[in-house]
């Protein structure tokens, strides 16, 4: 299944003491990268994140930011250090002394000061439960998302296809065509040369110069890869890199095309298949 490298997912959880809050972002990149953004108080669950992300996820770009609010719900008491906060306000209205016109400092200012508001003392494996409970609904929701924008993405990668089987297909009923023109040509330039070239020799040329024209090959080949991109989508797991080498394989048959033209048509054709592959490029560099 195609699956997009791009998504957003969101979560909050809350409880009897607190609140957790999960945001998933996920970018393309080559590989998996992880960058997350967690408070200090739950640091040591930052492996079992990763591990559980490294499970879910192939490739990608991921910001991961989680907020643990351990006193978001109004029943959870506050306390706080009587003596920390009086040291702080013995200081500022010390400072107050030496500051002309000083703002004053409220009793909501002090309790933000480090070491002042006492937390509620939550055991840290409840809090990993939870956590990870909640990062694996925030990674369903974004493998959902990746799913949705993987199909819209396989949509104009199918539709690209077929508009290069098109011009493969007016390529090929116009090759037999082409040739002939190019046999005819050639022969005519040749008309001059006959009296001073022996005959067989004169035929073996123009079965060489017609031989080097011949793009039938290259038709077929860009025919397998098309068919291979199409076998390629169905797969599960991580594709986009195989469809980044096929684009390659796609184009270089397309080059091969136009140096080997013998015909404004086939010139086209090339310049056509080449800004067709282009935009599936585009687009496979977002696929996982």
């Amino acid at each position: 299944m195609v699956k997009s490298m791009t998504a957003y997912a969101r979560a909050e959880n809350k409880l009897s003491w607190g609140s957790v809050e999960i945001e998933l972002r996920s970018v393309n990149h080559r590989f998996l990268e992880m960058n997350l953004r967690m408070p200090d108080e739950i640091r040591a669950m930052e492996m079992a994140v990763r591990e559980r992300i490294k499970a879910t996820l192939i490739r990608g770009k991921i910001d991961l930011v989680i907020r643990l609010d351990l006193q978001s719900e109004t029943n959870v008491q506050i306390t706080f250090n009587a003596e920390r906060a009086g040291q702080i306000a013995n200081t500022l209205h010390e400072i107050d002394k030496l500051i002309y016109n000083a703002a004053p400092v409220n009793a909501v200012d002090i309790l933000k000061w480090p070491g002042v508001q006492d937390n509620p003392k939550i055991d840290l494996d409840t809090i990993q439960t939870v956590l990870l409970a909640q990062l694996d609904t925030v990674l369903e929701e974004l493998i959902q998302g990746k799913e949705r924008e993987g199909q819209a993405l396989k949509q104009l990668l199918v539709q690209r296809s077929t508009e290069m089987r098109k011009v493969i297909e007016q390529v090929r009923n116009a090759l037999p065509e082409i040739l002939q023109a190019q046999r005819q040509r050639l022969e005519e330039r040749l008309q001059t040369l006959k009296a001073e070239m022996d005959s067989d020799r004169l035929e073996q040329e123009m079965v060489y110069i017609a031989q080097k024209a011949d793009v039938a090959e290259e038709i077929d080949r860009l025919d397998t890869h098309l068919d291979e991109i199409a076998r390629v989508m169905e797969n599960d797991g991580a594709i986009g890199r195989r469809l980044d080498f096929l684009m390659q394989e796609l184009n270089r048959e397309a080059n091969t095309l136009g140096s080997k033209s013998i015909a404004n048509m086939t010139t086209q054709a090339s310049v056509d298949l080449k800004v067709l592959i282009e935009q599936m490029r585009e687009q496979i560099q977002n696929i996982e």
